[in-house]
Parts: C-alpha cells; structure tokens; sequence
C-alpha cells in the first residue's frame, strides 16, 4: 500500500485548492440498497472531478527547475481540466495533448484554464505516445493520470475526507478506470481502519483491470466500449494493479444499461449531474449486485460530473420510454380529412399527452390512400400504456 504518511502531505498540499465536497446520506438509495448509503459528491469538486486532487498534488511536488520547464499530460477529459488548473496556480506553463476527435467544448474546458492544446491522433493511446515524445524533446515534466505515486496519494484524500464525517464506516464503493483512485483511497482506508471493506467498481465495457484483478497479473483488453468514458481504460497499470491486489477486498463490474439508470437515478432522485464513471458505485446498489452490505454503513464516491449533454439527453430519452413515462406507436389511418382528428381526440380522452407526431403518406409499405402516423406521448406508468394499447386495438388502430 502507499504510505500514509504521503497521503497526508498531500491532503495539507491541497487544502487550499480542492473543495470539501458534501458527504450526504442518500435516503432513497438507501431504502433500495437495504444499507445506509453515504454519497461523496465529487461531482461537485473543482472543475467537476476528483483529478484536481492528485494533478494539483503532482506539480505542488516538482522542484523549482522542473516547474520552470513545465508540465504535459495526455487526456481528452478530467484530468487535462486538473493538470490545466492547477499548472495556472503556479504560474507555470502546460501542454495538453487530446485526440483529435475531442469534442470542442472540452478542448474549450481546457483552454479556460490557459494551458496550450495540442490535437494529437485518433485516440488516447496516441494522444499519450505523443505527449510522451513531446516531453522529452521539451523538457516538460509528464503528468500520469494514475501511474505516479503523487497523484495516487492526492486522490488518496478524498478517503481522508470520507472518515473525517464517518469514522465509523463499514465500507466504500469506488470507481475505477485506471485505478489511481482506488489505489489511493484503498492505502488510506487499510491504514487507518482495515475492517473497511473496499470495494471496485469498472464498466463491464473496460474490463482490463477487474479481469487482472481476478487474475493476479496484468492483463489488457484488446479494446474498450463503454458510455463511462472517464473509467475506460484499455490497458492495465502494473503500479494500480499492485496496490489494487493489495488492498481491495471486491472487484465487480456494471454494464452500459446499468450505468445509464445509476445516471437517470441521481439526476432524479438526488438532483445531480453525475458523469457515467461517477455512477457506476450507485449503479451497483440500484441492481442488488452488492447485497452482502445489508444493514451496513455504506460511502459511494461520485467521482465525476462532467457528463456530455447529448448523451445525458439520450439516456433521459431512454429512461423515459423504459419507464413507461412515454410512448412511442405508429399506426396506419386512411390519408382524408378528419382520419388524423379522431386518432388524436380519442389519445386525449385517454389523457395520453402527445409531444411530437409525424405524417408520411409516400412509405412504399403504404397502399395508396393510406398514411402512417408516429405519435410520440408522454404516459403515466405501464397499467397506462396498456390502457392506451388495448383501447387501440379495440378501435382498429392496432393489430392484435
């Protein structure tokens, strides 16, 4: 495990930077869970992720020369955003190297901060080889996301800060990409109160580390795929493995779908903004994969809030349809006048709400005269929607 000791300089290093986020009980997950669920909302921290911990920790540790230089970093996400930051609060100069496939509002995030963007290969695999070579022949000092053992021991604090409310914790549920958090927070807990059973969580689409993990030896995933962009990580850390296999107690995995309503969750029932990596703890509880913590006390770490809008914007969509809380049907109606006023009059008196309805009469699946009409409801439940499908059925609309 990472010393203590080094967990502790760094909390002291950072306290003037990083926030103090809420450490909240979260009621309803708990009911769901059966445990008493303690949220840590990293979501919240500056720039909206835990990765200012150990970025800030990392440059508040190199020596005068090595700051003159400079630093470099490779991501197209969280920890760019805290190597930005906190290079700024020093004065000094960065480089941020992205794939070129990233998205301009975070290569915009990045840049807020002053750091230099260099767009750099299809992907983050050579984006890093990049930033690697570009240090070397600048003289830039290279800051790992998670293979350092100054960043591990900066997101070792959020640990610190959990049992500075909850002394008494039975155990933690955290994120992992690739495992700098969990290295860190893990020492922490196993220094401090060893009982404190730590607990991993990955996409089940970034399966590189939970599969090395169940191993014992390093393994890499021939590729990634996962809606949890912050924790999709192709290849395994010989150093987060060593720490991870030392000192955490379970390794579980969740799937995109999983994911996706862990986020709907938290937007609806906590009202928060959790990106995909920052919700695959609470996913795990919402889906009883972690019914051995009955009547437990039990933290989560949300370790992220940056969630791209258009996605959140689809898994709404889908949350909302999965719910029975909107209906989609299409129907065929004689294309005259009134056909179209009579299927909507009757979607009224069944209070079905229509938010969007299109027409097309030119299908070639259409004999001529007809007109396939896609009606969009909002709904209020299942026993609802199946109100609405019978009485369609009934009236000719729909087939049996």
């Amino acid at each position: 495990m990472l010393e203590i000791k080094k967990i502790y300089e760094a909390k002291e290093r950072i306290k003037d930077v990083v926030v103090d986020t809420p450490f909240s009980y979260a009621p309803y997950l708990s009911e769901i869970a059966g445990c008493e669920v303690y949220l840590k909302k990293e979501n919240l921290q500056v720039t909206g992720a835990f990765k200012i911990r150990g970025a800030y920790n990392k440059i508040a540790s190199l020596t005068q020369e090595q700051r003159a230089c400079g630093v470099v970093a490779a991501s197209a996400g969280n920890h760019a955003q805290g190597v930005a930051l906190s290079a700024s609060k020093f004065g000094i100069k960065a480089v941020i190297v992205m794939p070129e496939s990233t998205p301009l509002t975070k290569i915009n995030g990045v840049k807020h901060y002053g750091a230099e963007v260099i767009l750099a290969g299809g992907n983050y695999d050579e984006a890093y080889a990049y930033a690697l070579s570009y240090g070397n022949e600048n003289s830039l000092t290279f800051v790992h996301p998670f293979e350092d053992e100054e960043v591990i021991a900066g997101q070792g604090t959020v640990a610190l800060d959990i049992l500075e409310k909850c002394p008494d914790l039975d155990a933690v549920i955290i994120p992992v990409g690739g495992g700098g958090l969990i290295s860190g927070m893990a020492s922490a807990f196993k220094a401090i109160n060893p009982k404190i059973e730590v607990i991993g969580v990955s996409a089940k689409g970034a399966p590189a580390l939970k599969n090395s993990y169940e191993l014992g030896r390093a393994v890499d995933s021939t590729s990634v795929r996962t809606i949890a962009d912050g924790i999709a990580v192709r290849d395994t850390s010989e150093i987060t493995l060593k720490y991870i296999l030392g000192s955490v107690d379970r390794f579980l995995s969740v799937d995109d779908e999983e994911i996706a309503s862990g986020i709907l969750f938290l937007l609806e029932k906590q009202k928060l903004v959790v990106e995909g990596a920052g919700a695959v703890g609470v996913a795990a509880l919402l889906h009883h994969k972690l019914d051995h913590l009955k009547d437990k006390k039990v933290a989560v770490v949300l370790s992220g809030g940056n969630m791209d809008v258009t996605l959140l914007s689809v898994i709404i969509e889908k949350g909302l349809l999965k719910s029975g809380r909107k209906m989609n049907i299409t129907v065929t109606l004689i294309d005259k006048p009134g056909s179209l006023m009579r299927f909507t009059e009757l979607l009224k008196e069944l209070n079905a709400n229509i938010v969007h309805i299109s027409y097309d009469r030119t299908s070639i699946s259409l004999d001529y005269g007809d007109a396939n009409v896609t009606v969009h409801m909002e709904t209020k439940g299942e026993e609802h929607q199946e109100e609405i499908r019978s009485t369609l059925k009934k009236e000719g609309y729909l087939r049996n």
